[in-house]
């Protein structure tokens, strides 16, 4: 095993051994801590999915103006 695959696997242990020791004693109930990860994970993809939308916006609105400049540049060469 190389040394990067040690330090992933370290890393992933150490993630997991943290995750599970975080939610053994987290002040909460767990059905409580579950709502709440599942709401941050709904508000994660919401974001992103907004993001989304704003850059294939702003692709379209650059894609019609390079278009617009295109067809006018066209238009002046074939005067």
């Amino acid at each position: 095993m190389d040394s990067t695959t040690k330090v992933l696997l370290g890393f992933v242990a150490g993630l997991s051994i943290g995750t599970a020791l975080g939610i053994m004693y987290a002040p909460q109930k767990g059905s409580t801590t579950r709502r709440k990860i599942a709401r941050r994970g709904t508000d994660i993809v919401d974001d992103f999915r907004d993001k989304l939308d704003d850059s294939v916006d702003e692709i379209k609105e650059r894609y019609e103006a390079t278009k617009k400049d295109a067809i006018d540049w066209v238009s002046k060469v074939k005067k």
